[in-house]
């Protein structure tokens, strides 16, 4: 067997460098391209969007926080209707965030309430005491 001499093994060491950073050169080539893809801005919303709807209970809460919205708007408007005076106003700005507030933390057993409800007032009831 022949042993190498320096000049030969450096120049193989030399070549498998080289090759080394071709093959680095190509990975950065491609994570740049898939960089620069995901942060086009159609992307960026695509992106999010899937992230929004796969995240669970999110449709849940969205309903809760806008059932809440809803109440305490229209409390707001019941109770103070359109004011001028800047005392009412502000007292129906803080009536409608607490009403919100609450509706949209407690929103599952508010839903669960007006389910039980519903059904008791459309659900069939036998009539008793009447003879055929």
């Amino acid at each position: 067997m022949k042993h190498l001499n320096q000049t030969d093994e450096l120049n193989n060491r030399i070549t498998l460098l080289k090759q080394k950073q071709e093959l680095q050169f190509d990975l950065l080539r491609a994570q740049f391209y898939l960089t620069y893809e995901s942060l086009k801005p159609i992307n960026l919303i695509k992106n999010t969007w899937k992230e929004v709807m796969s995240a669970p209970n999110l449709k849940e809460d969205l309903l809760g926080s806008l059932i809440g919205l809803g109440t305490g708007f229209l409390s707001k408007k019941i109770l103070f209707g359109a004011t001028h005076n800047p005392i009412k106003a502000l007292l129906g700005t803080v009536l409608q965030f607490g009403v919100s507030n609450i509706v949209s933390k407690n929103s599952s057993s508010i839903k669960s309430f007006g389910e039980n409800m519903l059904h008791r007032l459309f659900s069939k009831k036998p009539i008793q005491g009447v003879n055929n």
